[in-house]
Formats: C-alpha cells, structure tokens, sequence
C-alpha cells in the first residue's frame, strides 16, 4: 500500500493513528444536529433550510458545507408529488343526482360501487387508472388503465366488474362528476343494464371524492 501510494511506512501509520481534526469533529456535531432536524420536521427540509435552522440553533456553517454533508450521508428532503387532474367536474355534460347522500354503506354485496380515477408515474409516462369498488366487501370489482384518460377509461374498468360480478338491477354505482362519469356512453351503459347511476354533491365534491377514493384504495390493507 505506502509503495503504491509512494509514502513512507511511519508516515502512513502516524496518518492512521492521528486524532480527528478540529473540522472533522465539527463536522460530526453538524451531523448530528443534521439528523436531529430532519428526524424532528418529518425530512421535509433540504440544504438552505436545514442551513438556516443549524444557525438558529447556534452553528455556523454555510449551506454549502450543510448541503456535502447531506449528500455524502444520503440526507435528502421529501419531494412533492406533482399534482396532475384525473378529472374534471367544470364541463357542461349532464350530471346524476347524489342517492347516496354520503352513506358509504352496504349491508349486501353488488348494491353499491364506487369509483374514481388516480394516475400513477411510470419510466414510459403518466398512466391513468379507473377503480370500481364494492362497498359491502371492499374489493375491487373492476379496473382499467390507459395513457390517456378518455370515457373509455371508466367504460372499460366497468364493463369488466360488470362481466365478473354480474349484478342484478338496481345497483347504484356512485363517482364524482368527472366527464369521464357524464359520458354518454357510460351513462347508456349503464342504463343497458337498468342499473342507477348516483355522483357527489357540487359543493361537497372535493369531500366526496376523497371519500370515494378513500374506499377504493383502501381496501389493499384489509386484503393482505
């Protein structure tokens, strides 16, 4: 090792043995403190504000130095998820009354679905998925993805819960006012079939569809 490094034996040993510098030991306490916070905020912070709460507790650093001793102990903030619509309510298609009136409940299977539409990031894009949920069992019935998200995005995810589940009329099948829900050929679809079609409040409608989706997604933990 000291001949392919070209230094003397001693001197490597004395390298080895040496007590950490007055930086090195500074450094540690920043570390620790570094820890601290983003242990504390829920790792929300990155370099400039972790910077400026190190100073607020006392320590003088600059956020470069704050920001190396980050990226070498792999120290790094949450990053936001974009937001991207899924669907839009401000359209001029007709809508379906609300018969549920926010009673997410169903003593027997195939009376009430609910549904919504999420989008999920993948190394090819954007992909868009559509859920119907039965709400007596919490499984979900049917689903469908696509890279676009177009009427037949729903269609589709209900017409395969339809051909599986095969539910008798009546069924209320229950969304926000998305287009996707006022399309025409959903709405025939669902006609066909005689079933009744029920979406959220317009003034409730961000509340309904956390609650929708909420039971669509949901269901994961109670199956595994």
């Amino acid at each position: 090792m000291c001949r392919i490094l070209s230094v003397s034996r001693s001197g490597f040993y004395r390298w080895c043995n040496r007590s950490p510098s007055l930086r090195d030991r500074e450094n540690e306490q920043l570390l620790v403190q570094i820890r601290q916070i983003h242990r504390e905020l829920d790792r929300i912070y990155g370099s400039p504000r972790m910077t400026q709460a190190l100073r607020q507790r006392g320590f003088k650093c600059n956020h470069k130095r704050v920001e190396r001793l980050m990226r070498v102990n792999g120290i790094g903030s949450k990053r936001k998820r974009k937001f991207k619509v899924t669907t839009r309510s401000n359209h001029k298609r007709a809508v379906a009354a609300n018969l549920i009136q926010r009673d997410f409940t169903a003593t027997k299977p195939n009376r009430l679905w609910t549904s919504d539409i999420t989008y999920i990031r993948t190394q090819e894009g954007w992909l868009y998925l559509a859920v119907f949920l039965d709400v007596c069992s919490r499984r979900i019935v049917g689903w469908s993805m696509n890279h676009r998200i177009s009427d037949d995005l729903v269609v589709n995810a209900f017409k395969q819960a339809q051909l599986h589940r095969r539910p008798r009329p009546g069924l209320i099948v229950h969304s926000d006012r998305g287009s996707q829900y006022c399309s025409r050929s959903f709405k025939e679809l669902l006609e066909s079939k005689r079933y009744r079609q029920s979406m959220d409040f317009p003034q409730k409608s961000r509340q309904g569809q956390a609650q929708s989706f909420s039971f669509c997604f949901s269901y994961s933990a109670g199956q595994r």
